[in-house]
């Protein structure tokens, strides 16, 4: 056949050069990935101290569970909205703004007196979050070039697990030496130090234009409305947002409940069961970042591979952790959890990549916010609360055996995602988020 004009074929980079250098950039990615842990471990030290709110206020499972999961609701329903200010408005005051509403919000659940005080304390831990990670992430791919968007999302989305680490195992520490107030209170202070910190080291002005933000040579904003499409234009990025979101389901729930697992099936104390699934919740960080260096070396010459990687990471989870919790408590169990967690987030540096190769540049962090609506609606709100109803039913360790299946939906749909990527490709033309790359000619 003869050939095609098209970007189907073309390797993942861009004659794109970012505005600052490589040091500043660096230094950028330091600061937003600072603020991820903070999102997170605001996020997550809840999970550490649920034995002593359950015995102390004596709450059910469910309560635990819809605890943790109105921050994620809340991060799905404002995530969108919010972005598209920050697109608008400035994504660097915005972030700024976001980190230091969740700080204050977090030092507000220390000093709840019941449930429903926490309750609201954690959605609005929930609204600061809200955009933090999309709008971070957007400002993370501005300053590096394009043939290392997978690696990047992977390890910026790691930072998610990292901040899980520190909050659910130094949490878990300092309520079991202080009490659980203090364990709030500390990862609030933490998080408003930080907001300081990127205020004054990072600008909009510094990090200069984005690419495609403005049209013509008028210098106005290009049409809001035509870009927006492109959110959902194409089966592909449709089926990314999807499998990304199955995915986020499984995450969730076992970075939720495995202090609960640990606690329940092996006897750990709240500090030792803490420090425990903080290094699960280490291991899945560190896939994160492996899968996305794996998906951006395999997909220099090919993009489409990317999807490759996310189908073995969703398979390779839903075997690994069906099997594992067949088991009876022991070393084969704990290591075949070990060895699902793993992969099961891998799937997040090569979504994100997706995304951001099938929209436009001047909404990245709009395109990022789509792709954690799906992962927050799909995946982090219901994946803790429905598994605190399953456990309520099942036990909880009944529930963690239902919960991996999810990870067919994921594979299924990143399947459907790999089929339709090329034709895509060439409807939607070279006008994706990669503004600049030049069509390359191939023989299919």
């Amino acid at each position: 056949m003869g050939p095609h004009t098209t970007a189907t074929k073309a390797p993942e980079t861009s004659p794109v050069t970012p505005a600052v250098s490589r040091g500043y950039a660096w230094l950028v990615f330091a600061l937003s990935f600072g603020l991820l842990l903070s999102d997170y471990m605001s996020r997550q030290v809840l999970n550490a101290v649920f034995p002593q709110l359950k015995a102390e206020w004596l709450l059910s499972d469910s309560q635990l569970g819809s605890l943790s999961g109105i921050v994620a609701l809340m991060v799905g329903v404002l995530t969108f909205p919010l972005s598209l200010v920050a697109d608008r408005w400035g994504r660097v005051r915005s972030l700024v703004i976001a980190a230091v509403v969740w700080s204050l919000a977090t030092l507000g659940c220390a000093v709840s007196a019941g449930y429903d005080q926490m309750l609201v304390g954690r959605f609005f831990v929930g609204v600061g979050e809200a955009a933090y990670g999309s709008v971070g992430i957007a400002v993370v791919l501005s300053v590096f070039p394009v043939r290392l968007r997978a690696t990047l999302s992977g390890a910026f989305m790691a930072g998610g697990s990292f901040g899980s680490v520190l909050g659910v195992s130094a949490g878990g520490v300092i309520a079991q030496a202080y009490g659980w107030r203090w364990a709030f209170a500390a990862m609030g202070a933490f998080g408003l130090a930080l907001a300081v910190a990127y205020r004054l080291v990072v600008t909009e002005k510094r990090l200069g234009p984005v690419p495609g933000e403005h049209g013509g040579r008028s210098g106005a904003r290009a049409p809001l409305r035509p870009q927006l499409r492109r959110l959902f234009s194409s089966v592909s990025v449709i089926c990314a947002y999807i499998g990304s979101g199955a995915q986020m389901f499984i995450t969730m729930a076992l970075l939720a409940w495995m202090p609960s697992f640990l606690n329940r099936y092996y006897d750990l104390a709240t500090g030792k069961a803490g420090l425990a699934a903080g290094g699960f919740a280490l291991i899945s960080g560190t896939g994160m970042i492996l899968c996305g260096v794996v998906a951006d070396r395999l997909s220099r010459r090919a993009g489409i591979r990317k999807w490759t990687v996310a189908i073995a990471c969703s398979l390779g989870s839903l075997v690994l952790l069906m099997t594992a919790f067949q088991l009876p408590a022991g070393p084969p169990q704990l290591t075949l959890i070990a060895a699902g967690t793993l992969v099961v987030g891998g799937t997040a540096g090569p979504a994100a990549a997706m995304v951001a190769r099938l929209t436009p540049a001047a909404i990245a962090a709009t395109a990022m916010a789509t792709l954690t609506l799906a992962n927050s609606l799909l995946g982090l709100a219901p994946g803790p609360a429905v598994t605190g109803l399953l456990a309520d039913h099942w036990g909880l360790l009944g529930a963690l055996r239902v919960v991996p299946l999810v990870a067919l939906a994921a594979g299924v749909a990143f399947t459907i995602g790999r089929f339709s990527y090329e034709k895509d490709l060439r409807r939607l033309g070279p006008l994706t988020s990669d503004q600049a790359v030049t069509t390359l000619e191939y023989a299919p």
